[in-house]
């Protein structure tokens, strides 16, 4: 059988799922895949990232197996593919004695099997078939040098079992990323992957009947039920679930991590994911850190936090048109390695300094643009009074001050002041330095929005 006979079946099942052709790129997966070549060499040789190849294989692979009724994925892709282009409704049985006689195994890279026909079938019938839901997760084209946190997600996970971890930093570092970089490559590894986004989240209820859809499982009514349900799941199966913008569960207005009345019940359903024994985890990504995550997180209970920093890293700055490669470590720096704020200034610099960095870093100024403003507008409004009262003082000081300065400098107690620098270590926005004595500094990209923007 030819690789061209491999294409144009794969192609029919596309186009009559998709009323669409295999594009280009499809294609070449679709004969490298067939040549037993892994996600990574498939990137190498097109110039992709790994992840992206990823998931074009898998979109493939999901409408092959609603055309076929079968499961279809990279390990059995090839022998699938190739028992349903031999055989059709009229040559089944001579299909299957060509088979069992003559051994059939025409794909290189997958060793022939010596196993009775009945033998095979029976492997058929036990294969899981694993239940993977995607659709709510982002597609990554690039991925930079994160490979130090992959492998911490990697040993927390497969090595110490860890049940709840938290991926936590300031919006556009890259934390959804790095989940779905980690996915990509360990897909494998799980029999049950669901992705879900609280950008407008959900009652607990209504988000467990959700996940309990995707798995199918014996239908119950209650939500103690349910949850007990889903918990058995997570005891029996290996599962990944994600749950990304958590911070959405908090109340606006108040110190981080407060959760919403209407959500309250997730505090208890995190709990519960820590204290009963089972071999799944669940990663919760945000931008503000549970108060219960610095209380669980000890030797007592299976729970890790990975916070991510800035990424400074030249490899960011590439294919934005920017020029002055000697110029962009600075830019990095300025911009706190966050990749979302480079990539919004990025594209500020090529339209009105046609791309020279240089130029732009002579102006000697940190410009905030209009997507950061709209940005930072949100975040300074979920802010509790006392927060915004000590950003808006320490944004008036170039560098850290002690706590013992900012008590002089603001109408506040101790305790208030306390609870309030507390919180916006939480939020990521104000960092603890040690030197002769504590001190405290504002982010600089935040702090110069709440100069320019936010009235004192």
């Amino acid at each position: 059988m030819t690789v061209t006979e491999i294409l144009q079946f794969v192609d029919s099942l596309v186009f009559t799922e998709t009323e669409k052709h295999l594009d280009d790129l499809q294609k070449k997966i679709v004969e490298e895949v067939f040549k037993g070549k892994t996600y990574k060499q498939i990137a190498d040789i097109y110039d992709y990232d790994e992840g992206y190849i990823g998931d074009e294989c898998r979109k493939l692979f999901k409408i092959l197996s609603e055309q076929l009724g079968e499961n279809i994925n990279k390990s059995n892709f090839c022998w699938t593919i190739e028992r349903f282009t031999n055989s059709s409704i009229a040559k089944i049985v001579n299909f299957e004695n060509n088979f069992k006689n003559n051994n059939i195994n025409w794909c290189p890279n997958y060793a022939s099997s010596n196993q009775p026909e009945h033998q095979q079938s029976t492997n058929i019938d036990n294969f899981k078939k694993p239940e993977y839901d995607l659709t709510l997760a982002p597609q990554i084209i690039n991925f930079y040098n994160r490979e130090t946190e992959l492998e911490t997600l990697s040993n927390w996970i497969f090595k110490q079992n860890t049940r709840l971890i938290s991926i936590l930093g300031l919006s556009g570092m890259g934390k959804t990323a790095l989940v779905k970089r980690f996915i990509d490559l360990n897909l494998d590894e799980f029999e049950v992957i669901i992705w879900r986004s609280l950008k407008y989240p959900k009652p607990l209820d209504l988000l467990v009947k959700d996940l309990l859809n995707i798995i199918k499982p014996e239908d119950k009514q209650t939500i103690d039920d349910q949850v007990k349900q889903l918990l058995d799941i997570l005891i029996n199966k290996k599962c990944l679930i994600i749950l990304d913008d958590v911070q959405n569960i908090f109340t606006p207005g108040q110190f981080a991590g407060q959760y919403q009345p209407e959500y309250q019940s997730y505090q208890n359903f995190f709990t519960l994911v820590t204290e009963i024994e089972h071999q799944s985890s669940l990663i919760l990504i945000g931008q503000e850190k549970c108060p219960e995550m610095e209380g669980w997180e000890n030797e007592l209970y299976p729970i890790k936090c990975l916070e991510l920093s800035g990424l400074y890293d030249l490899e960011i700055m590439n294919n934005k048109g920017l020029k002055n490669h000697e110029s962009w470590l600075n830019l990095i720096n300025l911009y706190e390695g966050n990749p979302v704020y480079l990539k919004s200034i990025a594209i500020l610099i090529k339209n009105i300094f046609d791309g020279d960095v240089a130029e732009f870093l002579a102006e000697n100024e940190l410009v905030i643009t209009q997507e950061m403003r709209s940005h930072f507008n949100q975040l300074f409004h979920r802010l509790s009074p006392i927060e915004q009262q000590i950003v808006l003082k320490l944004s008036q000081f170039e560098q850290p001050l002690s706590r013992e300065t900012l008590r002089e400098s603001v109408e506040l107690s101790s305790t208030d002041l306390i609870n309030g620098l507390q919180s916006l270590q939480q939020r990521y926005l104000v960092t603890k330095i040690k030197h002769d004595q504590i001190m405290f500094k504002l982010s600089s990209v935040f702090g110069e929005y709440v100069r320019n923007f936010c009235k004192n």
